[in-house]
């Protein structure tokens, strides 16, 4: 069988063709001076969704402590600012400044209290930089002394918490069937990386917390979990017993052909993004927040991307792209592909990061 390396959104597919393989910072509070805010509207000169990404980066960077985070707003990036001097950097950016009264800083301070006082399974919460609050999320199975508790917590924030409830139950999307398979379970390839001439595939740490051998359709040894990592974050890496013959690094479209993934990004809020995976095929949806918690009933993972993409069990680690660019590994969520849903991705420079792997 050829190893077609699929670096997309969603989970990775093994078919008698192939196998599909599939953060914010924050830097020191200042305003911003006239010269930085021209260096920033060179970068923001490409107003593609990776530009975007790149100039929202950037003043993050620069505006530290006084902005609370960007989104795409249709075509325009918005990104919040809690004083004038920070608005008229960002208008020299060529972004849109949008005043806010809590910044970056207070948001993660009330995160914190919700991970003291909310955590428990069924939960979620990241900060919606549209609203200017954090998003509190419970789903069905928060309930009783439970639901009671996520409550009072959300309460003690007054405005800065904003609550919701969604249907079904956060899960991690792993079962047993086809595409890439370890000790009975089937999860979904997410991209093919390499360090020099040694080559992996990335997929959920979840994934790779089953089993160390992993098999293609046919019963082929594919390669050995070398790193796992879960809770807490949500990747793996999968050394491959034999160099690929098929370095392209594309990832399946299904009935639309393949795309080739030529370097990784971090996701924008309001981005369309697309997920291919082992269950489901390929479906798009819209990156609704970053940086995002959420507490499985394994343990809690903190730095997810929740989208509106839908994902159902054995989608688990494939992949999350925009254009050619590799976003996320399937990482969980509620909800199916017939009714829709939310689901949680890890971020993919993360695992490049963590693993000193690149995407080739």
């Amino acid at each position: 069988m050829k190893i077609r390396h699929a670096r997309v959104g969603g989970a990775v597919t093994l078919t008698a063709t192939g196998l599909l393989a599939t953060a914010l910072a924050g830097v020191p509070a200042h305003a911003a001076s006239p010269s930085a805010a021209s260096a920033a509207g060179t970068v923001f000169a490409a107003s593609t969704a990776a530009g975007q990404e790149a100039v929202g980066a950037a003043l993050a960077q620069r505006l530290g402590s006084h902005t609370a985070g960007s989104y795409l707003k249709g075509d325009r990036l918005v990104v919040t600012v809690t004083d004038a001097a920070s608005a008229r950097a960002v208008r020299a950016a060529g972004a849109v400044p949008q005043t806010v009264a809590r910044s970056g800083a207070d948001l993660k301070k009330v995160m914190a209290a919700l991970k003291r006082d909310a955590t428990v399974p069924g939960t979620a919460w990241a900060a919606d930089p549209a609203t200017d609050q954090v998003v509190l999320t419970m789903d069905g199975s928060v309930k009783g002394a439970a639901l009671k508790k996520v409550k009072a917590a959300a309460a003690k924030q007054g405005a800065a918490v904003r609550t919701e409830r969604v249907a079904g139950t956060f899960r991690t999307f792993t079962r047993g069937g086809e595409a890439i398979y370890t000790s009975g379970a089937r999860c979904s390839l997410g991209f093919n990386v390499r360090s020099g001439s040694t080559y992996y595939f990335l997929t959920a740490g979840h994934c790779t917390n089953i089993g160390t051998t992993w098999t293609d359709s046919s019963g082929r040894t594919l390669g050995r979990t070398v790193r796992s990592v879960f809770p807490g974050h949500d990747y793996g890496l999968v050394q491959y017993t034999s160099t690929p013959a098929d370095t392209q690094g594309s990832v399946s479209l299904y009935s639309s052909g393949t795309r080739d993934i030529t370097g990784a990004a971090n996701a924008t809020v309001g981005q369309t993004v697309y997920r291919s995976g082992s269950t489901t095929g390929l479906h798009s949806g819209r990156v609704t927040a970053l940086n995002q918690t959420v507490n499985y009933q394994e343990g809690s993972v903190s730095g997810l991307i929740r989208t509106t993409v839908c994902a159902e069990p054995g989608d688990s680690g494939g992949s999350l792209f925009a254009g050619s660019s590799a976003l996320g590994l399937t990482s969980g969520g509620s909800g199916n592909c017939t009714s829709g849903g939310t689901t949680f991705f890890q971020p993919v420079t993360a695992a490049l990061s963590a693993f000193g792997v690149s995407i080739y």
